[in-house]
Formats: structure tokens, C-alpha cells, sequence
């Protein structure tokens, strides 16, 4: 790959780490270009020359973390039983405080997603294949209903963060054993 393909994909990259960790700081709506080219160390008309708008570039942020996290906690499933793999999901979910720049840039995405149609396309299709992964992962190992208890565990995930955000003394690993009941049969 030539040098100034290489230089213009880390620019790239650097512009989406620096949106993603600014919607956790300041909110989606007032992160700017000059923000944005500012925590990049880069010039700002390289934040438009990369993408056509703020929006933009924020929900690429927004979906890549989305697709690494959840991509990331479906790969960790597949190796370990159900309820194995209930307790990993809620252990490794206590990472997320709710107002962690991680959790506050996935609820603004949310949240954004309703105005911007690209954005709620793609993280439906992201929740859509979480959903079909672990409801397939559930299904291999026997578990009766498997693509109800799928969206049960995503749409407990969810709750569980937005409960964490507003009352820090919320412990996922305290729904664990339930969540573990519910797979065992």
C-alpha cells in the first residue's frame, strides 16, 4: 500500500477514535469538526475530506465500537455452555459504568439513531445479528425458545447498563444466576 494510503487510513482512524471518545465528554450534539481535528492533532478540512459530515463521522465511530463489542462478546459464547457463557457476558459487562465515554457514546448512538436513518440501519442490523448468533449459540445447546431468551438477554444488557448509569451500585453479576436458571432448563 503506498505511504499516502497508509497516512490517510490512520487519519481516518484517528479522526474516529477522537469522535468516539468526544461523544463520551461533551455529547453528540456538541462534538465539532474543530473538536474533533483538535484531539486528532490533525488540520480540520481533513475532517470533511474523510467524511461528508460531523454525522457522519460520528455514527462510523459509533458503529465500529458497536460491531467490535458485540462481536467481540458473541466470539466469547461460542467456546463455553450457556450458562457458562451468561456469567461471562454479565462479568465482563461490569466494565460499563453507564457513564463510562464506552457506555455514553453507545446511548447517544441510540438515541441519535432515531434522526439519522443510516445509523438506526446499521445498529439494527448489528442488535439483529447479536441476537441471531447467541439465539443460534443458545439453540446448539438445546435451550428451549432460544430466540426469545436471546432478545431477553440483549434487551436485559441494555437495561441493565441504562440501571447502571443512573445507580452505581447496580451489580449485572447479581441477574447472573437467574439468567443462568433460565438456560439451564
Amino acid at each position: 500500500m503506498p505511504k499516502s494510503a497508509d497516512r490517510g487510513r490512520r487519519t481516518r482512524e484517528q479522526l474516529i477514535d477522537a469522535a468516539a471518545a468526544l461523544v463520551g465528554e461533551v455529547g453528540w450534539g456538541a462534538v465539532t469538526t474543530r473538536l474533533v481535528a483538535e484531539r486528532a492533532g490533525v488540520n480540520a478540512a481533513l475532517v470533511h475530506y474523510h467524511f461528508s459530515s460531523v454525522s457522519e463521522l460520528l455514527s462510523t465511530a459509533a458503529l465500529q465500537f458497536a460491531t467490535r463489542v458485540l462481536g467481540e462478546s458473541a466470539d466469547a459464547l461460542r467456546s463455553v455452555p450457556p450458562a457458562d457463557g451468561v456469567e461471562r457476558l454479565f462479568e465482563d459487562l461490569s466494565r460499563f459504568t453507564g457513564t463510562d465515554p464506552e457506555s455514553l457514546l453507545l446511548a447517544e448512538a441510540f438515541l441519535a439513531a432515531h434522526r439519522l436513518p443510516e445509523l438506526r440501519a446499521g445498529l439494527s442490523a448489528l442488535v439483529a445479528d447479536f441476537r441471531s448468533r447467541v439465539a443460534a449459540w443458545l439453540g446448539d445447546a438445546g435451550v428451549e425458545d432460544a430466540d426469545g431468551v436471546a432478545l431477553l438477554l440483549g434487551a436485559a444488557i441494555d437495561g441493565l447498563v441504562l440501571h447502571r448509569a443512573l445507580d452505581s451500585s447496580v451489580d449485572f453479576r447479581a441477574v447472573a444466576g437467574s439468567f443462568r436458571r433460565l438456560v439451564a432448563g
